[in-house]
């Protein structure tokens, strides 16, 4: 194991010991590293380089775009049937406009390029291929690029961008962005701005279902809200040139393990993978065994672009017209 990074980046991200121990984890399992002796390595020249911290200020602008679109999104989760009510809705939505606000925090930081997102109210479908509607020029005037960026946020624990359908050939560039927030980041921040101190607590003292004393109990036990880690992945082009079957992976007693990908996967793929490795048992995908759809693109992390040659190319792109 290295020396200890881990101390460093509770400092610097905000991180707790669990989402540190899940980053090392699944930096093997992606197959960014291939041993843990290369985990501070990897902390040192992709994860922080390529991490940003995302403020009050940004995420309150986040919570008001995903509640702009709100009322225009269906509440049925992608791939099921499975009903979220609002206030599920809305929290999912900031975590992917999360992704997005990082991604624009990660290009003014590094390249003092301004880019803008667009949330105005419209269908969802609407921004599916082109995350990054505009950029600023020299002259303050803003300028559409010709190139379609798409971003997708996603958690520690995720290893996968998983683009479903024909997704994939609607933009020229997918990020993949993973987003420091857990099931409470709404509170937080709604303890933050006084909602609990000034409104929700003080009438339940008014109704005599709280005391004094327990609105200062429930109020010190909500999560406080901190700046927001997020980890730019890398991304992939939608011209790289891709192969059939771009699989890599092992084979256990039964069943056979994926453990990368790079490319489009299609129905009948996991059939025939069965085959050619023999396995009598299962075809798995590492760390989610399967996925609610058998036609699109997968990448694994270790098999997306990240370094800054790579990102300096994306941003001479976006700067063009």
């Amino acid at each position: 194991m290295p020396s200890n990074p881990g101390i460093n980046l509770r400092e610097k991200l905000n991180l707790s010991e669990k989402d540190l121990e899940v980053i090392r984890k699944k930096t093997l399992a992606g197959g960014e590293i291939e041993n843990s002796d290369q985990f501070e390595d990897w902390v040192k020249s992709r994860f922080l380089p390529n991490c940003v911290k995302i403020e009050n200020e940004d995420y309150a602008q986040v919570c008001v775009s995903a509640l702009k679109i709100l009322p225009s999104v269906a509440a049925t989760d992608y791939g099921s049937s499975r009903q979220r009510d609002m206030g599920q809705l809305w929290a999912d939505m900031i975590r992917g406009y999360l992704g997005e606000i990082a991604v624009k925090i990660f290009i003014k930081n590094n390249w003092k390029v301004e880019v803008f997102l667009d949330h105005e109210k419209g269908s969802l479908q609407d921004y599916l291929p082109m995350d990054i509607h505009e950029v600023l020029l020299p002259n303050g005037q803003r300028q559409t690029p010709k190139i379609k960026i798409s971003i997708k946020a996603t958690k520690w624990n995720r290893i996968w961008l998983d683009i479903p359908g024909d997704q994939f050939n609607h933009s020229d560039i997918h990020i993949l962005v993973k987003v420091g927030v857990g099931r409470d980041h709404l509170f937080a921040f709604f303890k933050e701005i006084s909602v609990f101190k000034d409104k929700i607590l003080p009438v339940g003292e008014k109704i005599g279902a709280l005391t004094h004393s327990d609105s200062e109990t429930l109020f010190n036990e909500l999560p406080s809200f901190q700046p927001i880690p997020a980890y730019i992945f890398g991304f992939i082009r939608k011209n790289d040139a891709f192969k059939k079957l771009p699989y890599e992976g092992k084979k256990g007693r039964k069943n056979y393990n994926i453990t990368g990908w790079k490319g489009p996967i299609s129905p009948g793929d996991l059939d025939e993978i069965k085959k050619r490795e023999k396995a009598p048992g299962k075809i798995e995908f590492e760390g989610i065994r399967k996925f609610s759809h058998n036609q699109g693109y997968l990448f694994n992390a270790g098999n997306l672009l990240w370094g800054k040659k790579d990102w300096d190319e994306v941003i001479e792109e976006i700067k063009s017209f």
